[in-house]
Formats: structure tokens, sequence, C-alpha cells
């Protein structure tokens, strides 16, 4: 269903231009078909064949529809009529990837998975926005992007050289049949080269540096899709693989040890406080949310260096809470940046969202939920993602637990200011410019919808949280 969405979407487009509109309608149709599929989609335990549809799977493709359809709205009034139809397909692709990734039990299908990601990413980067600035930003992120690659691949062919196949079944009872001394560090060095291949697309530090400068050149809907979507499949392969590296079938009572744990805890410490920290600098709105991007892969980080240990809260239960609420919230934001603004005066500095309550209250108050959510305030469910987290790093009782739980700590703390620095600059600063009304509705009902669950996940956060943990119970 996945892949049939892009090549029709794309081939209805080869018709004569008209509506761009309708472009989006048949990608929320696909859409909407996948997401009926899902709910029929049979759940099945892990077997040794090339795909795993088990509860993981279902968590994760739940995750990427609904957020698959935000996007779409998102994209809705930022495309020309000449590249709708492409645009749309390259989302669908996009989403496509990140399900194939999920689903795979192989190395090649995972990789397979990740360039089918990459290789849209590239042409919707440029097809959103045809510019000096969005030229540059595309051709930065497409060559980090094979680099990236280039790590996860190596780090591949290392563990196919060392275990003589490519199936993640097998490997995983090689490595639980080999002894402590045979081969096992190599394994976890190929691991660790996979890890910093995929942290390019965590934006986690030292890979962050691009995201900066490819945020501010690129329009709000790619920026959206920037800072969620390449998490959700990053993290999925980890995911995937962590475990396999440990000789562990599934995700019961599983956690890092040793240097790769050690790498782990590194990159979130680092992640979180750089991120925050350059935040802070910031005078242009689209660099520091992507500061602010790289600062939530390092709170996500967190949730995966504590991993499934039984001794309290679940850290990977925790890391998919929190990856599904943190693309609701920054969804929603980016969505609302796009509503406020418009073609000719896109909010691009802090200055720009002064006077926005006045101009445009409603986008102002939904903005304002979506900031405070990813602060990790009460009354959103951006505090309870934020709090599950640091209960997981905590309740795992060793120091490096109590390290990271106090890290996540101070780090939100930050966060909070600059945040709320910008609500301030909303209420309480005045516009020298007037203001024009919101021209893009279909960006202000992703906004809306997302504002709402924002809240409703802080009143009933039950439902996504149990989805997260039956996403592990037979993984």
């Amino acid at each position: 269903m996945f892949l049939a969405g892009p090549f029709l979407v794309s081939e209805t487009g080869k018709a004569p231009a008209g509506l761009r509109h309708r472009w989006g309608i048949l990608s929320l149709l696909a859409l909407g078909a996948a997401m009926f599929a899902w709910t029929k989609a049979p759940i099945l335990e892990a077997g040794a064949g090339p795909f795993r549809p088990d509860e993981f799977v279902w968590f994760v493709r739940g995750v990427s529809l609904v957020c698959g359809m935000l996007l779409t709205l998102v994209l809705w009034d930022q495309i020309d009529d000449g590249h709708a139809a492409e645009a749309h397909a390259c989302l669908l692709a996009i989403l496509a990837g990140v399900n194939f990734v999920a689903l795979s039990n192989d190395l090649v299908g995972i990789f397979l998975g990740l360039e089918l990601v990459s290789i849209p990413t590239y042409i919707l980067l440029f097809l959103a926005r045809r510019d000096w600035m969005t030229h540059e930003a595309t051709i930065k992120y497409f060559l980090l992007s094979i680099f990236s690659s280039a790590f996860v691949l190596y780090g591949l062919s290392w563990v196919f050289g060392i275990a003589g196949t490519t199936n993640l079944t097998a490997i995983t009872e090689k490595i639980s049949a080999a002894s402590a001394t045979t081969n096992l560090g190599m394994f976890r060095l190929a691991m660790v080269l996979i890890i910093g291949g995929l942290s390019f697309r965590l934006t986690a530090v030292p890979f962050h540096f691009y995201a900066p400068d490819v945020f501010q050149g690129v329009t709000p809907s790619s920026a959206a899709m920037l800072s969620f979507v390449p998490k959700v499949v990053g993290f999925t392969a980890l995911l995937r693989l962590l475990p396999v590296c440990f000789g562990e079938a599934n995700f019961t009572d599983w956690m890092p040890v040793g240097a790769v744990r050690v790498v782990l805890m590194v990159l979130a410490i680092l992640t979180m406080f750089v991120g925050n920290l350059l935040a802070l600098r910031q005078t242009s709105l689209m660099r520091l949310l992507a500061y602010s991007s790289i600062a939530h892969a390092g709170y996500m980080l967190v949730g995966l260096t504590v991993g499934n240990s039984s001794a309290g809260t679940s850290g990977v239960a925790a890391l998919l809470f929190y990856l599904a609420m943190y693309g609701i919230m920054t969804i929603g934001l980016f969505a609302l940046i796009s509503a406020a603004g418009t073609f000719t005066r896109p909010l691009r500095s802090l200055a720009d969202l002064s006077g926005l309550s006045k101009s445009q209250p409603a986008i102002a108050l939904m903005m304002a939920v979506c900031l405070i959510g990813l602060s990790g305030l009460p009354p959103t469910g951006g505090f309870l993602a934020k709090l599950n987290l640091f209960l997981a790093a905590w309740s795992e009782g060793t120091t490096d637990g109590r390290i990271l739980a106090i890290t996540l700590a101070v780090n939100a703390v930050i966060a909070a200011t600059y945040y709320l620095r910008l609500i301030s600059v909303m209420y309480f600063e005045q516009s020298t410019v007037v203001l024009e009304t919101s021209r893009q509705p279909a960006a202000w009902i992703a906004g809306c919808l997302c504002a709402i669950a924002t809240l409703a996940l802080f009143l009933m956060p039950q439902p996504l949280w149990n989805a997260a943990v039956h996403a592990l119970s037979h993984s």
C-alpha cells in the first residue's frame, strides 16, 4: 500500500496542470487506505524470514501514518501546481521507507529502507522552494547523507563478514551461540560504526553541524519533515540492530553494555548540551528550532542508552512514547509557522513573531501550546514524555542512569528558557509591520490538530503508552 501510493500519485500528476490540492487529496486517500490496512494487518511472532510484522512494526507504522497525514497538510499550500504531484509522491515514498526499515529482518532490507527515505528527501527539499538557499541546503544534506550512508554500509558489511549472513535472526543465533571471545568485539565495533552513521539522521553531536544551515534554507514543511522523519527511521534501525549485537532476539530485558553503552551515553549528554546551549544564542527562528531538534535527539538517546531494563520504567518504551509526542508537537509548530507566514514574508527570525498574539491570536495560542509541550511543561503530553525518560534513567539504579537523569532535567530547564522566550515575543513585543492573515488553511488545520493532541495526551496518555509498551512485548 505504501509503495503503491507514490506511484499512483506521481502517475496521476502527469495529467494537465490544475489545482495542486488534488495531489494532496490523493496523498491523503493513499494514507487513509494504508491506515485501514494497518488496522487489519495481522501481528505475527518473530520468524527467520526477511520480514518481521510484529508489534514494533505496528507501532512505527501507526506513528508514521498519523504524522504523514499531518505532513501532507503542511505541504499542501507550499508546492506549486507544476511540482505538487512529485512532492506528495516523494513524501509517500519517504514514509514507505520508514516502514520498510521497521519491517525488515535483514541487513539488506534495512539499508534499502534507509535509502528509500534518503533519495526522495533530496528531491522533496529541492521541489519545495527553488532558490539559492534551498539549493545550498539540499546539496549540503545530500553530500553529508552520502557520507553517513557509507558509515552505515561499512558497519553492516562488517556484520555480514563476521556472521556470514544478512538475516538478523541468524545473526542473533550466531552471537548467542558464540563464546565470550569469538569475534564479539568486532560485532561491537561494527555497531559503533553503524551508530555513527545513523547519528547523522538523528542529528546527534558531533554529526549535527549540517542541521542549522539546512533548516534555515528550506521551507517550514521541509523543516517539519527533517526534524521528525530521519529521527524515526534512525531510531527504528537502531532498535532493530542493537539487540542483535548483544545476541538478543527481542527487547525483553535488553540493555546496551560495554563500549556501545558508553558511546550512546556520551552522544546523549553531548547532544543535549550542545543543542540547548547553542539554541540560547540564536536570533534566527529556523536555526533555533534546528538546535532544538538536536537537543530532542539527545533526550531520545537517553531512552536508548537505558534500554529495556526490568528494574523500572522501560527506556525503550519511554523513547517510543517521546518519539510519537515529539512528532506531533514539532510538526504542529512548523505547521503554525507556515500558516502564520506568507510566501512573500515567511517567519524567519524571532522578531517576526512580534505581535503575533494580536494579529493572529488563534495561531499564537496553538503555537504556545506546542512550545510548552516541547519544553516539557504541564499540562501537555510533552511533560509526560520527558518524565517517562527521566524515570526510566533514574529507576535503572546505576550511576550512569542517575547521571543521564540529572543531565536530562538540567537540559529541560535550559530548553524551557528559549521556548518561553518565543512565547514572550509573541505576546509581549510589538510588531513594527502589519502581519497578513494566514492563507494556508491546511497548515492551520494541521497545527490545530497537533495542539489539541498535545493537550489531550496529557489527560489521556495511557493508550499511547500502552501501545509503546506493547511494541516491545513481541518484538
